[in-house]
């Protein structure tokens, strides 16, 4: 079983460069199945999700190419409409090619997509959306069948909650349905605007009158485009709140600093000194932090939920009384066991966690339970005194490409072991 080794106790400097958003990526190679013609995604980052992701779209009938940071996907004539059970479990963001297919194939066939388990995330709202566009709708035995025969057409579609991927798989299946959508309460995240600009690069009709709103005019047809994806501001995130728990001081680059603004709250207010540019970050943490306040996760452009586990682990081994309350998922908080076994005082109660600094953090051997979490383990043993271990390597794989490579850079005492 692969593991991360980690000798705690070293300041971290130097440079990094953002990479390419995970959670814009996905979305992105979900919808170039749609276009009639290749597209040409650039700076899709090389992570396990990707390639879960890509491995769909061979199954479907589409040409995939792979050159560096690029992805060139031709979406092919097949009329296979249904993706297996198992490609579906390895990640959340599967069941944003039922939008797709429906749009494009007009039937999809899939079951409850997998991915980390952080609490509910029900599909409730992606097929109360392609309902009012029009589709046909059989949930049996696990299976969930989709068919539009005729085609989609344009609906009011009113979510009750601003789901980033209901607001996606709507977005994708609405850009050629027949005529005009209007979607309300939608995501604002970044990662949902940048998948309606590279729609809007095939061909779609697409406009944000306001925040949260999306009028589509549905296309005849798109056709392919090239698309540079926006970095990730989770990543971007994960490098800063390892610096602010190690010690050090980071230069960040190729960001949008808007996106990471909500971040960079809670670290300046505990003690970090932060400066932003157009495009980077410097970010530089001496000596013990203080209290980070309370950090309540949101919807953009609040706090976003994937980070709240590294603020624990920068609040664990600071000074003072931190509170994180998390609104989005209830099971956000499986890392604080982990977190624990180092020395940590954490209090939890349902969505609340109270953590009091305790300055220093011990080595232990840890397990990541998802993504996010894994990475704040590995935040927090980079901060710690002794040597620690972090199982799970899969989940961070999820979204890391090579984080073990990346915090050597800056001078992290981190290996991978297999």
């Amino acid at each position: 079983m692969a593991r991360y080794h980690i000798t705690g106790g070293e300041h971290l400097f130097g440079e990094l460069e953002a990479p390419g958003a995970k959670n814009s990526a996905l979305p992105i190679l979900a919808a170039s199945l749609l276009p009639y013609g290749p597209s040409v995604i650039e700076n899709v980052p090389r992570l396990t999700d990707v390639g879960l992701t890509i491995g769909i779209l061979k199954h479907l009938g589409c040409g995939v190419k792979e050159s560096g940071g690029a992805v060139t996907v031709e979406p092919g004539g097949s009329d296979q409409c249904g993706i297996p059970r198992e490609m579906m479990l390895g990640m959340r963001s599967s069941i944003l090619f039922m939008g797709a297919l429906l749009a494009r194939r007009g039937c999809a066939e899939l079951t409850e997509p997998g991915g980390c388990s952080i609490g509910a995330r029900p599909v409730d709202l992606h097929l109360d959306a392609m309902e009012r566009l029009g589709a046909r709708i059989d949930e049996r035995d696990g299976v969930i069948r989709c068919e539009a025969p005729h085609g989609l057409h344009g609906a009011d579609i009113r979510l009750r909650f601003p789901s980033v991927g209901a607001t996606e798989n709507a977005l994708i299946a609405a850009s050629t349905a027949r005529g005009a959508t209007l979607i309300h309460n939608a995501a604002k995240e970044p990662e949902v605007g940048d998948l309606a600009a590279y729609l809007r690069e095939c061909g779609a009709d697409i406009v944000s009158p306001t925040p949260g709103v999306y009028r589509i005019n549905g296309a005849a047809r798109l056709h392919g485009a090239a698309h540079r994806v926006i970095p990730d501001r989770i990543a971007a995130a994960t490098y800063l709140t390892a610096v602010a728990a190690a010690g050090g001081e980071l230069y960040l680059r190729g960001i949008v600093p808007e996106h990471i603004a909500a971040v960079l709250e809670p670290l300046r207010f505990a003690g970090c000194e932060a400066e932003v540019f157009d495009d980077s970050v410097y970010m530089r943490a001496g000596g013990r932090l203080s209290s980070l306040g309370v950090v309540r996760t949101e919807p953009y452009p609040g706090f976003p939920t994937d980070a709240g586990a590294l603020i624990a682990a920068v609040a664990a081994g600071a000074s003072g009384l931190s509170v994180i309350v998390e609104n989005i998922f209830e099971d956000r908080f499986r890392h604080v066991p982990e977190l624990v076994k180092m020395g940590a005082d954490i209090s939890q109660k349902g969505r609340l966690a109270l953590i009091r600094g305790v300055g220093r953090l011990h080595g232990a051997d840890l397990t990541a339970m998802d993504l996010r979490g894994g990475a704040a383990l590995i935040t927090a043993a980079l901060a710690a005194d002794g040597e620690s271990t972090v199982s799970g390597v899969r989940y961070v794989e999820r979204g890391y490409a090579d984080i073990a490579a990346q915090l050597r850079s800056l001078g992290a005492r981190i290996e991978l072991e297999e």
